[in-house]
């Protein structure tokens, strides 16, 4: 599978992503054609620059004065008659339909009634279109994210000056993580917010792949604090069933109950979380507590934390990123005197019954657990000799 992760960590918005696609391989020519195509009366560059010493592409639309509107309608039915692959052409409209709804119910008013300035317009329409068939033209199957560098300050817009993030690209981010370092400027755009919010899989740290090709995406200004560029990492998926990375999410709790914790411990564990202790610990003025520690997935971790802070009485998490080495592992299974049983076995050798196997055969059959898996393992052994 090929997988496209878009490194956000100066931001992301449509012309950097466009860049980005160009300088990892996308075919300008087709890129260029395609939204010529699209008759919005603009052309198009792919300029070779760089930002801070990296070299990367900057995708430029130069377009006429602004006149008229255009209403989501008719962007919609632009895409829709664009000569473009079937899921690049349901892929845009869909960015588009969920930045016009986030900006309708900004400014109060039905979606309908909603309009883009002519120049807005085309330049959303070039850089959503040209990152969709972007993608397309790199035979891109999934897409994930970084966590979001916002930038700070306050931007100019046609509604006055606004703070950073702008309305629009707070609302498309919702439930995602975000931060904002650098200068202070807007550095996520609306455009880039709809396009990662809307095909993006999941955002945490790169995904586990084989790298095939990078690209870099040039920013308008060239900072002095980092490269005021997106970095796109192509690759095909390893092939890892398990996160490399994940992230602790913990808590020192001193006023829960015991059936909380327990009940939280539960709960946690049916959403998704890959372990979840409770470590005895003496807090200040040596008061007895407990430590819950939560091994989250990335994609996991936003949810994980909100249901921590639900279902305990803390007021705070710690939440870091951690590595996790994780063997190749295969499942096999065994016939013992008491029914058929699981078991995990490593690329070492290692092999271990599955408990949930052994404790449903123990309560079903009336047999003591520690014979089940010893009958388990007799099983495997006889099997592989």
């Amino acid at each position: 599978m090929r997988i496209c992760y878009l490194d956000a960590f100066s931001g992301i918005s449509g012309d950097m992503l466009v860049g980005a696609l160009a300088d990892a391989g996308a075919d300008t020519a087709a890129l260029r054609d395609a939204l010529a195509a699209l008759n919005l009366g603009a052309t198009y560059e792919f300029e070779k620059t760089a930002r801070r010493g990296i070299a990367a592409t900057k995708f430029r639309v130069q377009c006429g004065h602004e006149h008229g509107h255009r209403h989501l309608a008719q962007i919609l039915e632009l895409i829709a008659s664009a000569a473009l692959p079937e899921r690049a052409r349901q892929n845009a409209a869909s960015i588009f339909q969920r930045l016009a709804e986030v900006e309708a119910r900004i400014h109060q008013e039905p979606v309908e009634h909603l309009h883009f300035h002519e120049v807005g317009a085309v330049d959303s329409i070039s850089d959503i279109v040209g990152a969709c068939l972007g993608f397309e033209l790199l035979g891109v199957e999934e897409i994930y994210c970084s966590p979001l560098n916002l930038g700070s300050g306050t931007v100019a817009s046609a509604h006055g000056v606004l703070p950073v993030p702008a309305p629009a690209t707070a609302a498309l981010l919702e439930g995602k993580p975000v931060y904002a370092r650098g200068p202070a400027l807007e550095l996520t755009t609306p455009t880039g917010a709809a396009v990662a919010a809307t095909l993006a899989r999941f955002f945490g740290p790169l995904p586990p792949l084989r790298i095939a090709a990078v690209g870099y995406g040039a920013g308008d200004r060239d900072f002095t604090e980092h490269a005021n560029v997106l970095r796109v990492i192509l690759g095909e998926a390893s092939g890892a069933t398990e996160a490399t990375t994940v992230f602790v999410i913990e808590a020192n709790i001193d006023d829960s109950s015991a059936q909380v914790l327990a009940y939280a411990m539960d709960r946690l564990l049916d959403a998704g979380a890959l372990d979840v202790t409770l470590s005895p610990i003496f807090m200040k003025k040596n008061r007895p507590g407990t430590l819950v520690r939560v091994i989250a997935r990335p994609e996991d971790r936003e949810r994980l934390a909100a249901l921590f802070f639900a279902e305990t009485s803390t007021l705070g998490l710690r939440i870091y990123s951690a590595e996790r080495r994780v063997q190749a592992r295969r499942i096999v299974e065994v016939e013992t005197p008491h029914g058929t049983v699981r078991l995990k076995v490593s690329e070492e050798g290692h092999f271990a019954p599955e408990y949930e196997d052994c404790r449903r055969l123990a309560l079903a059959r009336g047999v003591p657990l520690q014979q089940i898996l010893a009958a388990a393992n007799f099983a495997y052994l006889a099997q592989t000799r």
